[in-house]
This record gives structure tokens, C-alpha cells and sequence, in this order.
């Protein structure tokens, strides 16, 4: 019988895939650690988003001890993980180790601070979020501008509608794309799709994007 850290080394990530899955079907605590390390430097989407999964199969006072550590490593995929996970546990008691990633250099973990940050931060924050994150508005393409509407928008239209309205009578043209974009999704959540749709094609008409020859 081979062990969990040997299929987990395994280059075929449907080895990999099924190991995970066992895992979190069968949930052991001695695996904890095995998996939260896997999390970092596993390459498959889809076997990482069983890693998160199977994590969620045991107790958060047990996971979350384990996965905090991780947000301040320096390989990029431990902290967007990590966040990741934290973001679908929920335990706002994570908060303030999260709140420093919003200034992270790395694109993919930055974005998924904003959903963390937008899930876990406590009411009284909510505003002071939302100005932070406002200042990211009009700054990079299509997929992380919906992203950082949808963070905007789980803040509550209470709370970000103000923000935007500020943003938008001070911002670039960029800014007040980009405001309108998350104005629309604020009052429509189906618009996502849409919104990226509009977005690249503007992208290509401006001529934003290279052919595939480069």
C-alpha cells in the first residue's frame, strides 16, 4: 500500500487527484501537514482545489493553525493557496494575518487576497477595505479588474457605492471604467460574464492584445 506524501510525488496528477480525494473522503489528522505542504507546490488547478477540499473536511481549529504560516512563505502559490483556503473556512479570526497580503507583489496572490480580505474582515473594517482596495481601480487587464469588482461588490453596496462614487469623480478614464464595470456588477451579480466579455473585446480594439505569433 503506498502512503499519501508517495502518491502526492506522483507525476501523474490522476494519481495525485485520487490520493486527494481519499484524503478528504477518509479525513486523518496525521495527513494535515502533508497536504497544506502539497498545497504550495502542487502544479494541476484541479488537484489544488481538491487540496483545499479535503482541508475542509477536518476541524477549522486544526487546519487553520497549520495554514496561517503558510501566508507569509515566500514561494507565491503557499500564500495564494493558503488565502484561498482561509477564504472558504471563514474564521475571521484570520483577519489580521490576511490584511498584510493586500500590499503582496505577486498578482495572483494580491488577487486572492481581495476575496480573502472581502470574506473575513470584520464590520467596522468594511469601509477602511474598501477605500484600499478602491485604489486598485483601472490597473491591469480583464481578469484582474473582475476581480477586484467581485471583492468590491461582496462588501456590500452600502459600504462600496460611496467609495465608488469618489473614485469615479477623481479617477483617470481607466478609473472610471473600471468603476462602472463594478457598478453594473454591484446591481447585477449574472453580469460577470458579460462584463469580461465587453472588456476583451474593448481590449482588442484598442489593441491591447498581441497575436499569437506574438
Amino acid at each position: 500500500m503506498t502512503t499519501l506524501p508517495a502518491d502526492l510525488a506522483d507525476p501523474r496528477s490522476s494519481v495525485r487527484l485520487r490520493a486527494v480525494m481519499a484524503a478528504g473522503t477518509h479525513p486523518d489528522p496525521e495527513d494535515l501537514d502533508v497536504l497544506v505542504e502539497q498545497c504550495a507546490v502542487e502544479p494541476d488547478f484541479f488537484v489544488r482545489d481538491m487540496l483545499t477540499w479535503a482541508l475542509l473536511r477536518h476541524p477549522a481549529d486544526e487546519v487553520v493553525p497549520r495554514v496561517l504560516p503558510e501566508l507569509r512563505r515566500a514561494v507565491p502559490q503557499a500564500r495564494s493557496q493558503a488565502l484561498h483556503t482561509l477564504s472558504k473556512i471563514g474564521d475571521p479570526a484570520a483577519w489580521p494575518e490576511v490584511r498584510p497580503l493586500l500590499e503582496d507583489t505577486d498578482d495572483e496572490v494580491l488577487r486572492a487576497a481581495w476575496r480573502t480580505a472581502a470574506a473575513l474582515v470584520p464590520d467596522d473594517e468594511r469601509a477602511d477595505l474598501a477605500r484600499t482596495l478602491a485604489v486598485q481601480l483601472g490597473i491591469g487587464g480583464r481578469e484582474r479588474r473582475l476581480s477586484l469588482s467581485r471583492s468590491l461588490v461582496a462588501l456590500g453596496a452600502d459600504v462600496v457605492s460611496p467609495v465608488l462614487a469618489a473614485a469615479r469623480a477623481r479617477g483617470s478614464d481607466a478609473v472610471r471604467e473600471h468603476v462602472a464595470d463594478t457598478e453594473r456588477l454591484l446591481h447585477d451579480p449574472d453580469a460577470a460574464s458579460s462584463l469580461a466579455l465587453e472588456r476583451a473585446r474593448r481590449e482588442v480594439a484598442l489593441g491591447r492584445t498581441r497575436s499569437a505569433k506574438g
